[in-house]
C-alpha cells in the first residue's frame, strides 16, 4: 500500500496563507470527514446482527424506493437519512426536480461518454485517497469497464428529467451510491486503510472532488471538442448538482457558492492542494480506464483497440493537458491530436448554427433525452455495484 504523504495536506499554515484561514480548516476537517447520516444507516445495520440488519436492509431498500412515508416504523438512522434526501437544501429551485440537467442534453449522450471516461474518472483516479482506496476495497484493473458503465448508468439517470425527484431510478441511485460509499469506508477501515496518509475513507475532499470532475472538469472537456455551454447554461448546470451534492452527502459548505467556473476553479485549487499527486495505483486505474473504453469503441466505431487507446489518450490531454496525462502514465499520440483538433472545430460551427434557431436547439436537446432513456432502457447485463450493495 503506498505511504507518501500527499503534499500540503496537514500544512495548515501554508493552506491559511494560501487560501485564508476559514477555506484552510474547511478544506482539513473535510479531509477527515465522511459522511454521517449515510454512515450511521450503515454502522445500525451491522450492529444490529445478521436478521435484524437484514430486516434494517430491507427497510432502507424500501425507504429509498418508495419514500420515508411508506415506512411503518423506520429505525432512527434510516429515518435522518431519508428525511435529509427528500428535502431541498436551501437555495435550490424546486423546478430542476422535473425540469433534470437540461444543458446537459444539448450534447448526445457518446459526448458524455467521452467526458466521463478520459475527462471526469480519468482526473478522478488521479487522486491517492481515491486510487488506494479502490484498490484495498476490490479489484483495482479488473473493474475498470463495470466502473464506467456503472457510473454512467447512474449519472444519466440522475440528470434526466424527474432524475433527482425522490422515488425515481436516478434518485434512487444515487441514494444507492451515497450509502454504498459508507459501506466502502467500513470495508477500507477493516482492511487497514492508513487514514493518517489518505484520509478517512471515501471523505468530504474526496467527495467534492468527484463533484467537480462531473461537473467543472467534464463541462471544460466538452467544451474542448466543440461541445460548450453558454454561461447562463453554465449557472444551470452548477445550480441543479447543488440538488446532487445534496442527495450524495457533500457537505452544503463545500459547494454552496459554486455558480461559475472561476468559483469552480478556486475551490477545486483548494481541492488539490490537500489531495497530493497520482500514485501507482493512479497509473494502473488511468490505463485500464483507457483500455476499457477502447474495446468498448471497437464495435461502435469499428476502431481496432489500438487506435482506440489512442484516439483516447488524445482526448485525455486535450481536456487535462500534459501534466495530468503524463502524471497517469498516458502516452502521446499526435495524429490524434491533430484529428480530434479539426473534429472539434467542426463540431463548434455546426452547434453554432443549432444555437441559432431555438426551436432546432430545443429538439436536439428532445432527441438526446430520448437516446438517453433508449440506452438505459437497454439490458446492461445484471444489476449494478450500487444497486446490490448500495441499500
Amino acid at each position: 500500500m503506498t505511504s507518501t504523504r500527499p503534499s500540503g495536506t496537514l500544512d495548515r499554515d501554508a493552506l491559511a496563507a494560501r487560501f485564508g484561514p476559514g477555506r484552510a480548516d474547511l478544506a482539513l476537517h473535510a479531509r477527515a470527514a465522511g459522511d454521517p447520516l449515510a454512515d450511521a444507516v450503515v454502522a445500525e445495520i451491522r450492529a444490529a446482527g445478521r436478521d435484524r440488519g437484514r430486516a434494517l436492509t430491507a427497510q432502507l431498500q424500501r425507504g429509498i424506493r418508495d419514500g420515508l412515508a411508506a415506512l411503518r416504523d423506520p429505525s432512527p438512522a434510516v429515518a435522518a437519512l431519508l428525511t435529509s434526501a427528500e428535502s431541498l437544501p436551501e437555495g435550490v429551485d424546486p423546478a430542476v426536480l422535473d425540469t433534470g440537467i437540461r444543458p446537459s442534453f444539448t450534447a448526445p449522450p457518446a459526448v458524455h461518454t467521452l467526458s466521463l471516461s478520459a475527462g471526469a474518472l480519468l482526473r478522478t483516479y488521479g487522486s491517492p485517497s481515491i486510487a488506494v482506496l479502490l484498490g484495498t476495497t476490490g479489484r483495482l484493473v479488473e473493474s475498470a469497464e463495470r466502473r464506467l458503465t456503472e457510473t454512467g448508468t447512474w449519472l444519466l439517470a440522475a440528470t434526466l428529467p424527474g432524475g433527482m425527484r425522490p422515488g425515481s431510478p436516478g434518485y434512487v441511485g444515487t441514494l444507492q451510491v451515497r450509502v454504498l460509499h459508507a459501506r466502502m469506508r467500513l470495508l477500507a477501515r477493516d482492511r487497514g486503510l492508513d487514514e493518517a496518509v489518505h484520509g478517512t475513507p471515501v471523505n468530504q475532499v474526496d467527495l467534492v472532488r468527484t463533484w467537480l470532475d462531473f461537473t467543472l472538469v467534464s463541462m471544460r472537456a466538452e467544451a474542448t471538442i466543440g461541445f460548450g455551454l453558454t454561461r447562463a447554461e453554465t449557472a444551470e448546470v452548477y445550480a441543479c448538482w447543488h440538488l446532487l451534492a445534496h442527495q450524495l452527502g457533500i457537505d452544503r459548505e463545500l459547494v454552496r457558492d459554486i455558480t461559475s467556473h472561476a468559483a469552480a476553479e478556486e475551490l477545486d485549487a483548494l481541492v488539490t492542494a490537500v489531495t497530493g499527486p497520482p500514485v501507482a495505483e493512479s497509473r494502473a486505474l488511468a490505463g485500464a480506464l483507457v483500455d476499457a473504453v477502447a474495446a468498448l469503441l471497437v464495435e461502435p466505431l469499428r476502431l481496432p483497440a489500438p487506435q482506440g487507446r489512442r484516439l483516447l489518450q488524445a482526448l485525455a490531454r486535450r481536456f487535462h493537458g500534459a501534466a495530468v496525462t503524463t502524471g497517469l502514465g498516458l502516452r502521446r499520440s499526435p495524429g490524434w491530436e491533430v484529428a480530434v483538433a479539426v473534429l472539434a472545430r467542426a463540431i463548434a460551427v455546426q452547434r453554432r448554427w443549432v444555437r441559432r434557431s431555438p426551436a432546432a436547439l430545443a429538439a436536439a436537446q428532445a432527441r438526446n433525452v430520448a437516446a438517453t432513456r433508449a440506452l438505459l432502457a437497454e439490458d446492461r447485463g445484471g444489476a449494478t455495484l450500487f444497486q446490490t450493495h448500495g441499500a
